[in-house]
């Protein structure tokens, strides 16, 4: 006589499976969240030293248009970052000769997730549009108004 699995033996394993199921997504949705988290602060950092070093080499003066820093030779960035988006998050520009603001905003922001902007000297500040709260720089806050649309 052959015997099979019973339907609560099935039931059992089905329902051990959803359990480690449940537990291991949201553990890997954070991991992806807080990868692109750290991908956005690396492109802010890549664009401010990009900024900061045509400063240097152009007497103190900031460039006005990103086109500057990929134009020249060698390049102070390699690509256009500029309302291009990258690992969930937009980069939009604030250029003046005086200083800059690039900010890296999150397309599609899970709960949680934050927004970022580097200003003149290489100033990271982390902000939430939904808590309106602000951290690294003091003084310093996210740009104005809401961010743009994807």
């Amino acid at each position: 006589m052959k015997r099979g699995f019973t339907l609560v033996e099935i039931m059992i394993v089905v329902a051990i499976i959803a359990l480690l199921a449940s537990l291991a997504i949201p553990n890997l949705l954070r991991a992806r969240i807080n990868a692109n988290e750290t991908a956005a602060q690396a492109t802010l950092r890549t664009i401010s030293d990009g900024l900061e070093m045509y400063a240097l080499s152009h007497n103190g003066l900031y460039p006005t248009a990103e086109s500057q820093l990929t134009a020249a030779a060698p390049p102070y960035l390699n690509k256009n970052y500029s309302g291009q988006t990258i690992s969930g998050y937009r980069y939009d520009y604030g250029l003046d000769v005086t200083g800059y603001t690039v900010t890296a905003f999150a397309i599609n922001p899970q709960p949680g997730q934050n927004s970022y902007t580097i200003t003149t000297g290489g100033k990271l500040c982390t902000f939430d549009y939904d808590s309106s709260s602000v951290t690294g720089v003091e003084g310093a806050g996210p740009p104005a108004g809401p961010p743009p649309p994807p």
